[in-house]
């Protein structure tokens, strides 16, 4: 499979910061890092950053959502609830679980609206991971996993970016810097 001129814009779709899901409201530990001054500039942000990149999404976050997307391929709802078990109680603090499942429910709402029927079950799961739908809109929607992975990566990346530049705070032409070595750890990853 790859990526066509209409797979293409859903995957647009899914990293857009517009997205409804209210990501923009989380930084992943970055605020509490900037509060005790362990993020404080341009380099030191990029290096939370793209440090989070290369362990956690590289070594879970992309892996998992991988396998959710193989899953929903394969009209395998069991393996898909499964994954998603998994990758929620890979969460390290209350914090981020309580993250994930609130992005996974307003995405799961989204789609459901959408016409993703098999959101619906998702919108009132306690413990629902955004890369559980996230995984099921890129297989619906003929989106292939490499620009899937790869989008999921880049929408996290840019959000990450975003709150440091509220928080540090950054200027713009110093968080796209951030955005252009984020590339190369982003396609790696």
């Amino acid at each position: 499979m790859s990526l066509t001129l209409s797979s293409l814009p859903r995957l647009l779709q899914l990293c857009s910061p517009s997205l409804p899901v209210g990501a923009y409201a989380y930084s992943q530990g970055l605020e509490c890092a900037v509060e005790r001054g362990w993020v404080r500039d341009e380099a030191s942000a990029g290096d939370w950053i793209l440090g989070l990149l290369g362990h956690g999404l590289r070594g879970l976050d992309l892996p998992v959502l991988a396998r959710l997307y193989r899953a929903w391929g394969a009209a395998d709802p069991d393996a898909a609830r499964r994954w998603n078990a998994r990758l929620y109680a890979s969460r390290e603090a209350a914090e981020l679980q309580r993250e994930d499942a609130h992005l996974g429910a307003a995405l799961a709402r989204l789609l459901a609206d959408l016409g993703l029927d098999e959101a619906g079950p998702w919108r009132s799961a306690p413990r629902v991971c955004f890369a559980t739908l996230f995984g099921l809109a890129a297989a619906r929607w003929d989106i292939p996993l490499p620009e899937a992975a790869t989008g999921y990566a880049w929408a996290w990346t840019e959000n990450q970016v975003t709150a440091a530049t509220r928080l540090i705070p950054l200027g713009q032409t110093a968080s796209q810097r951030l955005l252009v070595a984020a590339g190369p750890a982003i396609a790696e990853a």
